[in-house]
């Protein structure tokens, strides 16, 4: 088991940060997900050991943190949000000290510096000075400063902050080879929903520092009930028409788009013949997924501050996903 949190609490003064987490979470791409103060650093910072626990226990491949940081640090890298430099370091420099610190001897941390940076794609810029790179690059130094040691678990606290739309699909690229083509668990918190869906396996999603949900991306996509999503060119209103003849109910989901319930193939058969009747082109035909906004958002819905006056939140009718956790 990658991350196993029994009753995990973490309290500071009358601030409840963790309240009492319980999940055993498996080897993959994870996305921590959460509103601001839910939780998330705190959660890192126990699993790195770098926080005591109030209550419960936690522990990393096996090691417990409370008892075993130094074994912990060993096996996990952490590539942080804030920008922390050595000023006058080149970039194949700082990461063989990140190296060196994690007792690897100074001729092995060299190399395996210029390995690294060449794997995270940093060139000939590795010999300029850190504080001459751009945000993009230096997130790339700080990932190399966090793999360079061989992990076989990384955090990764916001990866693509300030990078630009191609540096961003290369950095996710590589967090989801990670694990695919180098079996190195990530964890990978941001507050970029498209980030997570186009690396991730799993989502965890805290609120209130709660755990709200864990489970399979690919699970918690998959509607309650089965349904079709079909857009259209042409007239809306006359395929809806010859939808419900067919006995098809149908709910509009956009300006040119349905979600008509029932099974894939049978739907599609109508579908096409309905589009046919009116005059109408089928451009996407799909079975229904939620987004992982909406799931995220029913999620939180739950653990929001009311409004001085109002009633707490429930739980969506659509999606009740507080709690739900796969374990």
């Amino acid at each position: 088991m990658l991350i196993e949190l029994e009753n995990v609490s973490k309290r500071y003064g009358a601030f409840q940060a963790l309240d009492g987490l319980q999940a055993r979470i498996r080897p993959g791409v994870i996305g921590l997900l959460g509103p601001n103060g839910a939780g998330k650093s705190t959660l890192i910072k126990v699993l790195l050991g770098l926080v005591k626990l109030t209550t419960g226990t936690a522990r990393v491949l096996g090691h417990d943190t409370r008892k075993e940081t130094r074994a912990i640090r060993q096996v996990v890298g952490y590539m942080p949000e804030d920008d922390c430099i050595l000023a006058g370091m080149s970039a194949v420099e700082a990461v063989a000290y990140a190296g060196e610190l994690a007792r690897l001897p100074y001729l092995n941390s060299l190399r395996r510096a210029h390995e690294i940076l060449d794997y995270v794609g940093v060139d000939e810029e590795r010999y300029r000075p850190v504080e001459s790179f751009s945000t993009g690059m230096r997130q790339k130094m700080r990932m190399a400063q966090a793999l360079v040691h061989s992990p076989k678990l990384v955090f990764l606290d916001e990866p693509t902050s300030g990078m630009d739309p191609k540096g961003r699909a290369r950095m996710l690229r590589l967090v989801r080879e990670l694990f695919h083509k180098k079996g190195v668990s990530v964890v990978i918190s941001t507050h970029i929903l498209t980030d997570v869906e186009n690396c991730c396996d799993s989502v965890l999603i805290l609120g209130r520092g709660k755990l709200l949900v864990y489970d399979d991306l690919e699970t918690l996509r998959k509607p309650v009930d089965a349904s079709v999503q079909v857009t259209i060119d042409g007239e809306l209103g006359s395929f809806e028409r010859a939808l419900e003849q067919r006995g098809l109910k149908t709910s509009r989901v956009g300006p040119d788009e349905l979600r008509i319930p029932g099974d894939g193939e049978q739907v599609a058969g109508a579908v096409f013949l309905a589009a046919g009747e009116c005059g109408a082109t089928v451009r996407r035909l799909a079975r229904s997924q939620n987004s992982l906004e909406s799931i995220f958002l029913d999620a939180v819905a739950s653990t929001a501050a009311p409004a001085p006056g109002a009633k707490a939140p429930g739980g969506s009718p659509k999606n009740d996903l507080a709690g739900r956790s796969r374990t």
